[in-house]
């Protein structure tokens, strides 16, 4: 792109430096130093190198996999993540190395004696049950300290809970179990800590997180940038929508609001505030762009492919189905994002002073073709781990191609075993968080737990889908924000969604619910972590940015009940067996257009803008126009669009020089 544009970049902004302020994985890790430093280094290697061996030659039995991929993670968890803030962060203490020894130890055993153990069909000897007890301590331990308390006090919730079922009130009574099969099926099953979350942790979630490791040595964060600047630089919102564009970008592969935000709003936030945005606005609007790049296809975040596993649909035919989701919430942020711009009455930048798009296509065009191989992939077949791994070797290829071409070192072999030890540090949260999570799905199974929540749900609701849809809502943002979004997706998962099933909504439409306001978590204060992010970097008022955040997101919150009313929105017509019955992109065109209606109305009316300021009437009207909307029909949609186009030319007649929608 040249240097017309390095002025606009705020060289002071660190972004290691803002994931250690604002990350909460990040800001927890050590800083190594000596031999253990390069024992570390040498552990993620080897953990990425032998994920790269199983993706690319076949992943091991379930056992043997799923210990193996525990094993390395949490190894590197007890030497990266100290115990608490006391603890000496330059190097792991005598403690550690004990928790190393028994997770070595624990989960050894059953790579060693996985034959053995599925063999006895669950029952547990003295020693299965010693090692199982530890087993448990230890997932409780390295995620309190990797991803926090929140989640080991849920999974401690629910273990309690299955012991004493028989004490419990009305549907949430069981017969109670004992410690010892408590502890058998939490260690020795496949429906407890070494459960299906774990499992797509070690395969699926693995690759990919490593794939975008690579991507992001080979520079493809910084192309999705100058991209999106030269593509909406011109605009009245400008450097905004570029902040929502390459948040989208960068989104699709990284599967991490708060490393979106961090990444992309070093560059976005200093040039929005330039450009005449409040501190606070700037921080919000990448805040809630970054969100939701964990809906945005083609990679989504890690819950994603849990929810393959959990449906049993195919990971390919997930993200044709979030595809317009996610695509509307982009539409509906930048929306919000425009009508603010119009509002303040600001100026796109001239385009001699963007990027030009064909010569950044012709220089760096080439950082495209994995992006695109692995989307091509995917939907010729391939299991998401296969897909991932050959994207990653075209990656590879790509990158050293051009080096050789360019005669430059632009990724060296320094690059791809930084980019390894990088996938492995990376993948250590969600692995833990899965781990941990998977005791929480395994009291479910054991308790039949589900079907009872499911059956309060419905009777708080009366029945009524609406409201049954609203409090699985308000569950999924207040679980997201104390949990990952790949734990809290599980918990619901295994809870709300059979309550939404029984009312008839479609099974891809139910998991897509939760996990699309699960994500939004990220940005709802008071635990907004992503708009925290985004105030650090802006200079602005934390619960301030949250609370902007929120409002430009809220145009998005129409969307998820559509879909689940209506599934043509995924692209849906039913789902059985795990057979996805697709309609065509045509058939889903009316209900999109009226999503998309839906949420000009609902910008409109939040951001007290059309085309100039809305009375009260007017924004009472948009606002009912929306809500109507939320249930596409003839009546419904022609409410919608007739009270947009009047409003829109009452308020266009009043003006002289009406601006046109740029």
């Amino acid at each position: 792109m040249g240097n017309k544009d390095s002025s606009h970049i705020d060289e002071n902004l660190d972004v290691d430096i803002l994931l250690e302020s604002y990350d909460k994985e990040t800001s927890k890790l050590r800083k190594l130093g000596g031999n253990i430093k390069n024992i570390t280094r040498a552990i993620a290697i080897a953990m990425s190198l032998f994920h790269l061996y199983t993706a690319g030659f076949g992943t091991l039995l379930s056992y043997k996999q799923r210990s193996l991929h525990i094993m390395f993670a949490f190894v590197l968890g007890f030497l990266l993540y100290p115990s608490s803030k006391k603890s000496n962060k330059e190097k792991p203490s005598l403690l550690d190395y004990i928790y190393i020894i028994l997770t070595v130890v624990v989960f050894g055993y059953i790579f060693v004696f996985s034959d053995t153990i599925a063999a006895k069909g669950g029952s547990a000897t003295n020693i299965d049950l010693v090692l199982g007890l530890l087993a448990i301590l230890i997932t409780l331990e390295i995620t309190r300290r990797a991803v926090g308390p929140e989640l080991p006090i849920v999974a401690i919730l629910f273990l309690i809970y299955a012991y004493f079922g028989p004490y419990m009130p009305g549907l949430l009574a069981h017969r109670g179990f004992s410690i010892e099969r408590i502890i058998s099926h939490m260690y020795l099953g496949l429906e407890g800590i070494m459960g299906i979350p774990l499992g797509v942790s070690a395969t699926f979630v693995f690759m990919f997180i490593l794939f975008g490791a690579i991507l992001d040595k080979t520079g493809v964060g910084k192309f999705f940038i100058d991209l999106a600047y030269g593509l909406t630089g011109s605009f009245k919102s400008g450097p905004a929508m570029t902040a929502v564009v390459a948040s989208g970008f960068m989104g699709s592969i990284s599967g991490s609001s708060v490393a979106n935000t961090v990444t992309t709003g070093a560059f976005t936030i200093p040039l929005m505030k330039k450009t005449g945005y409040k501190p606070y606005f700037a921080g919000a609007v990448e805040a809630a762009a970054s969100t939701g790049g964990q809906i945005m296809p083609p990679v989504m975040g890690a819950a994603a492919f849990i929810m393959a596993e959990f449906t049993g649909i195919p990971y390919s035919k997930i993200i044709i189905a979030a595809a317009i989701p996610a695509i509307l919430y982009y539409f509906a942020v930048g929306t919000m994002v425009h009508l603010e711009a119009s509002k303040l009455g600001l100026k796109g930048l001239p385009r001699e002073m963007l990027p030009s798009i064909r010569k950044l296509l012709i220089s760096k065009g080439y950082l495209l073709v994995p992006l695109i191989s692995v989307i091509v992939f995917l939907v010729s077949g391939n299991t998401p781990t296969l897909a991932a791994f050959k994207a990653i070797i075209i990656s590879i290829a790509v990158a050293i191609i051009v080096a050789i071409v360019k005669k430059d070192k632009s990724f060296t072999f320094k690059d791809f075993l930084d980019a390894l030890e990088a996938g492995a540090k990376g993948a250590i949260t969600v692995a833990c968080a899965c781990a941990c999570a998977g005791m929480i799905v395994g009291v479910v199974t054991l308790t039949g737990l589900g079907l009872r929540i499911a059956e309060i749900i419905v009777t708080l609701a009366n029945g009524n889908l609406l409201l049954t849809l609203f409090f699985t809502m308000i569950a999924s943002i207040i679980l997201g924000m104390g949990l990952p979004t790949t734990a809290k997706y599980i918990v619901l998962a295994t809870m709300a969604v059979p309550a939404l099933v029984t009312l008839d909504v479609n099974l891809m439409a139910a998991h897509l619910f939760i996990l699309y306001f699960g994500v939004v978590a990220d940005i709802t204060p008071p635990v907004a972590l992503a708009a925290y992010a985004g105030a650090g970097i802006a200079g602005a008022n934390s619960m301030k940015t949250g609370l902007q955040a929120v409002k430009l997101a809220l145009a998005a919150f129409i969307v998820p009940y559509i879909f689940a009313i209506d599934p043509h929105l995924i692209l849906v017509e039913n789902v059985v067996g795990g057979e996805v019955q697709f309609i065509s992109v045509f058939q889903a065109l009316p209900v999109a257009l009226s999503a998309m209606i839906g949420i000009v109305c609902l910008a409109a009316a939040v951001e007290g803008h059309l085309i100039k300021n809305t009375n009260i009437i007017e924004r009472i009207a948009l606002l009912a126009a929306a809500l109507l909307l939320l249930k596409p029909g003839i009546l419904t949609d022609s409410f919608g669009i007739i009270v947009l186009v009047v409003i829109y030319f009452l308020q266009r007649n009043k003006l002289k020089n009406p601006p046109a929608f740029e």
